[in-house]
C-alpha cells in the first residue's frame, strides 16, 4: 500500500451465509462465534516451584443466525432432521462472507460439521410493530478464517 494510502475496515451489514444445500435469501443479523483453548496446568515433583502451562481442548462457541420469518421452511426442518434423530444427514459445511462495498468477498469463515442445536420461533405482539423474527442456533466442530 503507498504511503498515506488508507485502508479502511469492513462494514458488519454486508455479509452472506452460504449454508450446504439451503438456499436462504437474507439474515438480519449472524453471530460470528469465539473459539478458546484453556490451559492445562502441570507440574512434577522434581520441576522448578512454577506449573507449565499446556494447551488443552479447544472449544467453539455457536453460530447464531436471525431472519425475518418467510414461508421458507429449509432452516426448521434442517433442525427437525436433528429431532428426528438423523444427525449424521444433518452435519453440513457453513461458510460466512463479508462483502467489500463493491461486492466482492473479502473475508470468510468456515465452520465444519454444523448441525442446529436451537430454533426459536418469532414472538408475536399484536400491538407492535416489527417483523417476526426466527432465531437458529449452530453447533460445530471447526472454524477456519480462510480469507
Amino acid at each position: 500500500m503507498p504511503a498515506g494510502e488508507r485502508k479502511d475496515p469492513f462494514k458488519n451489514f454486508r455479509f452472506l451465509v452460504e449454508i450446504d444445500g439451503i438456499t436462504q435469501a437474507g439474515f438480519r443479523e449472524v453471530t460470528i462465534p469465539d473459539t478458546a483453548q484453556d490451559p492445562i496446568e502441570y507440574r512434577e515433583g522434581n520441576e522448578p516451584i512454577t506449573v507449565r502451562k499446556l494447551p488443552g481442548l479447544i472449544k467453539y462457541g455457536n453460530v447464531t443466525l436471525k431472519w425475518g420469518i418467510t414461508d421458507s421452511l429449509d432452516l426448521y426442518n434442517w433442525r427437525k432432521e436433528v429431532e428426528d434423530g438423523k444427525i449424521k444427514d444433518a452435519r453440513k459445511s457453513i461458510a460466512i462472507v463479508i462483502w467489500d462495498d463493491e461486492g466482492n468477498p473479502v473475508t470468510r469463515w468456515e465452520f465444519s460439521q454444523a448441525w442446529p442445536t436451537k430454533y426459536d420461533a418469532p414472538d408475536l405482539n399484536a400491538t407492535a410493530n416489527e417483523i417476526a423474527i426466527e432465531t437458529l442456533e449452530i453447533a460445530h466442530e471447526g472454524m477456519k478464517r480462510t480469507q
